[in-house]
């Protein structure tokens, strides 16, 4: 269906995207898979073409557009090519977000070229060992110290960790017996700081380029000029921004099962079984038909909270059902062409066999489906 989700300007970016994508990631890839990393200097070749900072201030070399339109399409466009580029993703849709709204001047002077020219490299450190997504739960703390606060803690599943300059870390700075969601600060911890350190890279099931770590924190000084925001006031930042990360997620969802289902029409089209085309078969029509039709109506609805976001309308609630339906939808779609792969699509040599080990954990990073129905029964009144 024709979607009016884009305009000449996000046309003209895509472009970009695409031809970038190709010459720069594709080629490379498989690589990257191997090293389980991004190299540094795809972020600065990036950041050279002015990919990093869409959202960031013209004075700071961006291009002052708010627009999450412009996160959709490089997202589109590294489905499209079959990769995916979780940690780019994540530095500019679950980061940078905390960076813009609560950085002050100082702050901004400090970090924001570097963000923008690919040169600072970013995380957010949530997760904790037995938490999830237990944001209340944050047991990693930091007492205030004069000019500094003195860090202790560990975090896990933290994306981008590896490489990352500053990580914007959650913190507990004083505890409420009747408020679990009060006294959470995020602290901005920089590479080199003494007593951060980064443990083992996890090896995980899928998304194999996207580096995944644990880190530790033990008496780390962190000065007080490296707060974002108010002490105390974390909890409330997280959760503004958790309909826009859950919307990365559902972006990705969507996009990685429309490139699971053309991927699936050229494979078919071209192997035989009983002396005929797989696309002949009428169960091979019938299993595409039902997949296109669950991809068109999750786009749908996820093009209509795009334009919630960009207007500042999206509720909690309703990201939460993006999500739950996108992911939910992709899972089942890329299962169905994965099977009709046969053997060949348990290769990993095969695009649909990372296609389909990269879909599961979309059903748990950033609030698992679960948590999702929570979410959306409380919208209920139930």
């Amino acid at each position: 269906m024709h979607r009016d989700l884009f305009d000449e300007d996000h046309e003209a970016f895509r472009a970009v995207v695409r031809d970038v994508v190709a010459k720069e990631v594709v080629p490379h890839y498989a690589d990257w898979e191997k090293a389980g990393r991004m190299p540094r200097e795809l972020f600065e070749k990036l950041g050279s073409l002015g990919l990093l900072g869409m959202a960031i201030p013209e004075r700071y070399g961006g291009a002052g557009s708010g627009d999450y339109r412009y996160n959709v399409v490089l997202q589109e466009e590294a489905a499209r090519a079959l990769v995916t580029l979780g940690t780019v993703r994540t530095q500019l849709e679950v980061v940078l977000p905390y960076f813009l709204a609560y950085a002050d001047e100082q702050q901004r002077e400090r970090w924001f070229t570097g963000l923008a020219a690919g040169t600072l490299l970013t995380a957010i450190a949530m997760t904790e060992p037995g938490t999830g997504s237990d944001l209340a739960g944050i047991r990693t703390a930091a007492v205030r110290d004069g000019d500094h606060y003195v860090l202790n803690g560990a975090k896990t599943f933290i994306t981008g960790g590896l490489l990352a300059d500053l990580v914007i870390v959650v913190a507990r700075t004083s505890s409420d017996a009747g408020n679990r969601r009060a006294g959470l600060t995020l602290l901005v911890v920089e590479d080199g700081m003494p007593g951060f350190t980064r443990g083992r890279v996890l090896d995980k099931l899928g998304i194999k380029a996207q580096d995944t770590v644990e880190l530790s924190f033990e008496d780390v000084r962190v000065p007080v000029a490296n707060r974002l925001g108010e002490e105390g006031a974390a909890f409330e930042y997280l959760t503004s921004n958790l309909p826009q990360e859950r919307m990365t997620v559902a972006v990705g969802a969507v996009a990685q099962a429309r490139s699971a289902l053309n991927s699936t029409i050229e494979y078919v089209k071209e192997r035989k079984a009983f002396g005929a085309p797989v696309a002949s078969f009428q169960n091979t029509k019938f299993e595409l038909a039902a997949v296109a039709a669950e991809i068109e109506a999750a786009q749908a609805m996820l093009d209509r909270a795009v334009l919630e976001l960009v207007g500042r309308r999206l509720s909690g609630a309703d990201a939460a059902k993006v999500k739950l339906f996108c992911t939910e939808m992709q899972a089942r779609a890329v299962d169905r062409c994965l099977q009709l792969f046969g053997g060949y699509g348990y290769v990993t040599e095969h695009p649909i066999a990372r296609l389909y080990a990269d879909a599961r954990v979309t059903r748990i990073y950033a609030g698992t489906s679960e948590v999702m129905k929570v979410i959306i029964s409380r919208s209920l009144g139930l």
